[in-house]
Order: structure tokens, then sequence, then C-alpha cells
């Protein structure tokens, strides 16, 4: 039953890119057999582990046939939940070729193993870089994060505006956004992204599946899903990007637990603006880039969905922003010292 459920997703098409006459493209991943990828993570061993998510493993792995390099992700075996997810990763990630989203080389599905096998990011996520940094770790500078979200806006254009069905990736957040050489932004895990609303409707209704802190207020409300849902989401990053401030922080101080809860009341002052700023950036931003960079995000995260804006209108707005780069010789530094300095800034 559960394949049932995610079959129309073998006939996305991409509108304005398919060869004439081909109407669906083929599914172009790989299979492999558990034994290739045991053998490919030295047996799924401790060293080989990049991190665990919310479907289970990820491991660093080498394809002995090739020698590529992979992330090898090793999906629970608790149930029927686990292998809709992954149907749909395989089928989402088959049929969607961007730049900006993440490359699926292959799956195994032999017996009741299920992995799946990407391109190996190197830099990792980007939340890994903007939070908890070790002292000796240089943070993002003011460039290298609105390149970040541009092609971060990009990727999720693409789901939205010319896969067709419409993608709702739904889980949109900083850990979920991957960092090839470069900082050169990826959108991974699929597995909880949905088929949007097709014809006249508006919106999917579904069971709430994202993470607190980047959910948009009327889905966590009433389930109803929409492109728009996505759009509040890339709001929590952009935001992420801007302040260095997690989306759920509860070492803050009251009233800062929330990200959004804290920047909402100073969305209304341009005057504090400066103070909104990631302070391990040391005043090293344009302060036109910030206005506008703070700007964009409160936009994004307005409560009613409907005066969001569209991702494409974003894209446009952030691909200026990366392109106008801020050389700190030529720059003096923006006054952000408002604040008192934060733990973090205390630390270095």
């Amino acid at each position: 039953a559960t394949i049932d459920k995610v079959k129309p997703a073998a006939s996305l098409d991409r509108k304005k890119e398919n060869a004439p006459g081909d109407s669906t493209p083929a599914i172009a991943a790989q299979t492999f057999t558990f034994r290739e990828l045991a053998a490919a993570t030295k047996n799924f061993k401790a060293e080989c582990l990049l991190g665990e998510g919310g479907f289970g493993r990820v491991y660093k792995g080498r394809l002995e046939n090739s020698g590529q390099v992979v992330a090898v992700k090793q999906l629970d075996r608790n149930g029927l939940q686990g292998n809709r997810e992954f149907l749909v990763e395989v089928l989402m990630l088959s049929l969607l070729h961007h730049p900006n989203l993440v490359n699926l080389i292959g799956y195994c599905a032999d017996g009741d193993q299920r992995l799946l096998v990407y391109e190996f990011m190197p830099l990792g996520c980007l939340e890994d870089h903007l939070h908890d940094i070790p002292p000796e770790k240089a943070p993002l500078d003011w460039n290298t994060r609105m390149k970040i979200a541009a092609g971060a806006a990009m990727g999720l254009e693409y789901l939205h505006d010319k896969a067709n069905p419409p993608v709702i990736y739904r889980d949109f957040k900083s850990s979920n956004i991957l960092l090839d050489n470069n900082f050169h932004p990826k959108l991974s895990d699929f597995g909880l992204a949905k088929l949007g609303p097709v014809g006249d409707k508006t919106h999917v209704s579904t069971r709430v599946m994202g993470t607190y802190g980047y959910c948009a207020p009327e889905y966590a409300m009433t389930g109803q899903l929409t492109l728009k849902s996505d759009v509040y989401s890339f709001g929590v990053v952009l935001l992420e990007l801007i302040t260095g401030r997690k989306a759920i922080d509860n070492s803050r101080p009251a009233g800062e637990h929330n990200l959004v809860a804290w920047a909402r009341p100073l969305f209304k002052d341009r005057r504090k603006f400066p103070s909104m700023s990631d302070p391990l950036l040391q005043g090293r931003y344009p302060m036109r880039g910030l206005y506008q960079a703070l700007a964009v995000a409160a936009m994004c995260l307005q409560e009613q969905a409907a005066t969001r804006p569209l991702i494409a209108d974003v894209v446009t707005a952030l691909n200026y922003l990366a392109s106008q780069t801020y050389d700190p010789g030529v720059h003096p530094l923006s006054n952000s010292r408002l604040t008192p300095p934060s733990s973090r800034e205390k630390r270095e």
C-alpha cells in the first residue's frame, strides 16, 4: 500500500527541461548489493560514521569498483514509515536533477536492508558551520553566507517551479543543506518531500512532519502544506545565516529560545538590525546588505502564508545580494557593537 501512495512521483517530469517526446525520464540510480556497501564503508565501521538523522545513520564510504567517495545512508528498519521515506527519496532524487540538489548515485534494497548512496559532500552541513563552532575554525564570512542562501533558494525554486507536479520539500533546515567544495550548497534528505497540489487546489493536507522551529504556523496548526510553508522555513534558515543563532536554543535567555519569536519585534525597528547580526562576523558586512537580507527574511516569515513571497522572487533578491561582494579592506567595519558580547564572542 505504501508504494501506491508514492506512485505519482514516477511520472514527475521536468517542465521545460525534457527532450522532445521524452515524457518520463528514466530512473538513473544504480542498484547496489548490501555486500558492496558494507565493503565501501568497512562494514559500517564507527570511524566511517558521518552522522545520524531521523531515518538512520550516514557513513562515508569508497566504492570499490570506481574508487568514488560516497555517503551511504542506512535507514532504520523499524517499519513501513522508513520504507515509504526510502521510496520517496529514491523516486524524487532519481527524477529531479539540479546543481543545488544532492545527487543520488544509487540505492540498495536487499532483503529488509534499505540504503541510499549519495555523492559525498566534503564540507558537511550548514548547521555545523554556523553553530557551536570550535574556536580554531573560522566562521563563515558574509559573502559565503549570501552565496549559500542564494544557492539553497535556487534548489527550492527548482522543486517549486520546475518540477511537475511541484515538490514541497517540507523539511528545509540548516542541517539539510549540505556543502560541497567552495561552500556550494545542495539540499538533501527528500524522505519527507510531498508532491504539491495539482490543478486549482492550493494546499495538501498531511500529518505534521517537519522540524520544530522551522515549521510555518499554518502547517504546524492545521497540517495544511503549501509551497509557502517551504518559504517560511527558508526564512528561518536565512535568519540563522544572518544572526548565527539556532532556530531553537534553550540555552539562551528567556524570550530568546525561539529565533523567529526573538526576531519578530526587532524586524519592526530598522535601528535594531545591526544588533541582529552574528557577533562572529565582527561587523564585517555591508550595512545595506544586512538591511536587505533581514527584509527578505522578514517577508518570508510573515504569519499569513499568502503575503510571503514566491521563492522565485526570493532567488532574485538573494542572487543580487550574493553578487554584491563585501570587501572588508575597502568598507569600514559596520558598527554592530550595540549589544553586549555574547558567550561565543567572549570565547574568542
